[in-house]
Formats: C-alpha cells, sequence, structure tokens
C-alpha cells in the first residue's frame, strides 16, 4: 500500500470523528515521510491500554476495534475504526498511559507517527506539523463529545 492510498482513505471517510486535516495533495507528499507502515494481523494489539507511546496511528486498509478494560460492565467496546481512522492520537499531546485497547479484528495496513518525527516535521515545516496537531485536537474534541453523550469516562 502506498501513502497516497491512505490519503485517498482520510479524505474520503465521512465519520463525526474524521480527520480533517486542510492539506493539498503536495503538503501530504512532503509529510509521508515522516510516517511509517506498518502490517498487523488479525489478533494483533496496536495500543495497549496503560502503556506510554507518543505515537498517533492512521488506518490504511483493514478494521480495528477499541476496548477497554475493567471499569463498568458495558463500558469496554469503544469503537470499530475503518480506513482513513485515525488512533491514538491523545499520544501527540501527552506522555500519559494509554486510555484504551486498540486490536486489529482483520489483517491491517497502519501508518505511524511517532512523537519524535512529528517534533522533526515541526522543525522544518511547523505550519504542515500544526495543521497535523489541529486536526487531532478535532477528533479528539469529536471523540470526547460522542462518549460525554454516552456517558462514558473520559479518563
Amino acid at each position: 500500500m502506498d501513502f497516497s492510498e491512505l490519503v485517498q482513505a482520510i479524505q474520503t471517510l465521512n465519520t463525526e470523528d474524521a480527520f480533517r486535516a486542510r492539506l493539498s495533495l503536495e503538503q501530504w507528499r512532503t509529510i509521508g515521510p515522516y510516517f511509517t507502515q506498518h502490517d498487523i494481523r488479525s489478533g494483533d494489539l496496536l495500543i495497549k491500554q496503560g502503556d506510554t507511546d507518543r505515537s498517533m496511528y492512521f488506518l490504511g486498509r483493514g478494521s480495528l476495534q477499541v476496548f477497554m478494560t475493567g471499569g463498568p460492565p458495558g463500558s469496554n467496546k469503544v469503537a470499530i475504526l475503518r480506513p482513513g481512522s485515525v488512533v491514538g492520537e491523545p499520544g501527540v499531546f501527552h506522555d500519559g498511559a494509554r486510555m484504551a485497547n486498540v486490536e486489529a479484528m482483520t489483517p491491517c495496513v497502519v501508518w505511524a507517527l511517532r512523537g519524535p518525527r512529528l517534533e522533526e516535521l515541526a522543525q522544518r515545516s511547523p505550519g504542515l506539523a500544526l495543521e497535523l496537531v489541529r486536526a487531532a485536537g478535532g477528533v479528539m474534541a469529536a471523540r470526547m463529545r460522542a462518549n460525554m453523550t454516552k456517558q462514558l469516562p473520559i479518563s
């Protein structure tokens, strides 16, 4: 899978929590080298609740499920993500523990943007890095609103 397929998936995902970066195709091409592609097998954890990791991930192919361990009954299933979705975006903003598990439901291709690479992008192209962070914040805000509506814990 090449990076342009991921960009297409991001741009066509039509969900409340879609990653809505205001970037041209040329700007995405500039950002692309800062991402790393990973193949994830069905059943493998991409993110483990409680771990610390300063990365956010973009789903290029496959489906991921987000779930929590512990908590009140019925609150463990959080979401199913489709191609174009971002996950783990809070890791860009803080060094705290991951709030949920993210598991591959099918074989997946994900693209990681790790904290140090985002910082490098910010040094070289601050406007592009700022747009990525703004869009990641938008995803977090949409998910927080949805969780508040469902009365799920935010922490």
